[in-house]
């Protein structure tokens, strides 16, 4: 029984060890901060990183469910499912990023811990009390919920720290952003496949409940939205303002300002991409290899953890990569990783029978993690500038899960289904669809090669 417990907790062991390897090498950048207040920077972000992180886990859960419900949960009864929820996450961002920007951050976190809380504890009461029979619809009402709620996220974590990092700084905060995406995944596949096999199905919904609800009251007492809220002198940041000082604007103008922004506009369509292949390779490969009996396979079987380890590699890579090569120029970064991902989605065509295909799904979320980091966690604070953000990332992220809503109904209507999703050949429309998709990513990509935020007003 010991024995058993190391072997199921060594990967664990394996991921924390790779993270604190991962953080005491990020590069530093010298701005002249104290050490006082980089302490307290890391006091602030990490929390609201970890809240993040945990929101991943209470939004991933469903594709560990999907599989745990078994013949209750069809390929498409999950494809509708999850497409319902990521379309209000996308469109919810039109409300909640221009929110966020009036309220701050802090409250936007505090909002999205509590809701999530209590949509999961929903899904976790339906599925112990034993409704399936309208198991689409009801589940769709409750991750359609729990979606709106996660919205305030991403726009939460990006916001806050708009405020906290110079311009020359977000590169690294990319790599971050990444590695707080890659821990949520971590907890969702491999905390939820522990906890499907040890507890009982409903606890993949209760036990995210009961850590975000612990991480509200954590945040509650160390968020702040800027450094002058915690004692701290705010400074310039150097990223781009769409608002002159003292300038009151609407949320009708603000936006209209953010989507007449060619660079914005085009970083949107780029993350409607990268929304669609992220869940593609996140998803369908963890379905895939369940119905078609390679499960227990080193990959599927660490699935979590392998793309946790290959998202902090992809953030790492690109938030140096920027910073240090490209003169905190993102465009350049993200053309590399969508390379990237044009070959492998090619490669996947001829490797669906292939021992090494769950490896190659590894590389391409590396790459795709990566870019996600880049534009959303920090080219929206760069083009957003940190007055702004909230809406720059509702407008960018609400385009990454309107891609990933698109995949989900595209995938539900051409993936097999019963007896035929058994056989791997029959899986050929999963790569072929990824196939134009990612050739899509790579030539917008291309055309902001040269993109870079300026301050209107040159700080330092």
């Amino acid at each position: 029984m010991l024995v058993e417990s190391i072997k199921q907790f060594f990967p664990v062991l394996i991921l924390l060890f790779a993270v604190w390897v991962v953080l005491s090498r990020l590069p530093k950048v010298e701005l002249g901060h104290s050490k006082a207040f980089q302490n307290r920077r890391l006091l602030n972000w990490l929390p609201l990183g970890l809240t993040y992180a945990f929101l991943y886990m209470a939004r991933y859960n469903l594709t560990v469910s999907k599989n745990a419900f078994g013949d209750l949960m069809t390929n498409a009864d999950f494809g509708t499912i999850f497409g319902v929820g990521t379309i209000v996450y996308g469109f919810a961002f039109v409300i909640n990023g221009p929110l966020t920007d009036k309220m701050g951050g802090r409250k936007a976190i505090l909002i999205a811990a509590v809701g999530s809380a209590l949509a999961n504890f929903g899904m976790g009461v339906l599925t112990y009390l034993g409704h399936t029979s309208n198991l689409v619809l009801s589940f769709s009402i409750l991750y359609g919920l729990n979606m709106y709620f996660q919205s305030f996220g991403a726009v939460a974590i990006v916001k806050v720290n708009a405020s906290w990092f110079h311009l020359r700084e977000r590169g690294t905060f990319g790599g971050i952003f990444g590695i707080l995406i890659s821990l949520g995944l971590y907890f969702a596949y491999d905390w939820g496949a522990m906890i499907t096999k040890n507890f009982s199905l409903p606890m993949v919904f209760f036990i995210p409940t009961l850590i975000l609800i612990v991480f509200f009251m954590i945040s509650y007492a160390t968020v702040r939205d800027t450094p002058s809220e915690a004692g701290f002198e705010d400074f310039d940041t150097a990223d781009v303002s769409h608002e002159k000082e003292g300038e009151k604007l609407g949320i009708v103008h603000i936006a209209k300002r953010m989507f007449s922004h060619k660079v914005i506009v085009i970083i949107s369509l780029i993350e409607f991409c990268s929304g669609f292949l992220r869940h593609a390779i996140m998803n369908e490969y963890l379905i895939f290899s369940k119905q078609t009996g390679v499960i227990e396979n080193i990959v599927a079987k660490n699935w979590g953890l392998l793309l946790c380890c290959a998202g902090i590699l992809g953030g790492v890579f690109a938030g140096t990569i920027s910073d240090k090569v490209f003169q905190s120029r993102r465009g350049p970064v993200s053309a590399v990783l969508y390379g990237i991902m044009l070959l492998g989605s090619i490669a996947m065509v001829f490797m669906l029978q292939s021992p090494y295909l769950g490896w190659l799904m590894v590389f391409m979320s590396m790459a795709i993690i990566g870019v996600h980091g880049m534009l959303s966690g920090t080219a929206s604070m760069d083009f957003g500038g940190k007055k702004n953000v909230g809406t720059a990332v509702g407008i960018i992220d609400g385009m990454v899960y309107l891609g990933a809503a698109f995949q989900s109904f595209i995938y539900g209507s051409v993936l097999p289904n019963g007896d035929a999703a058994a056989v791997q050949s029959n899986w050929i429309s999963w790569p072929v669809v990824m196939v134009p998709i990612s050739l899509m990513g790579f030539l917008l990509a291309m055309k902001i090669w040269n993109a870079q935020a300026r301050s209107s007003h040159g700080g330092h």
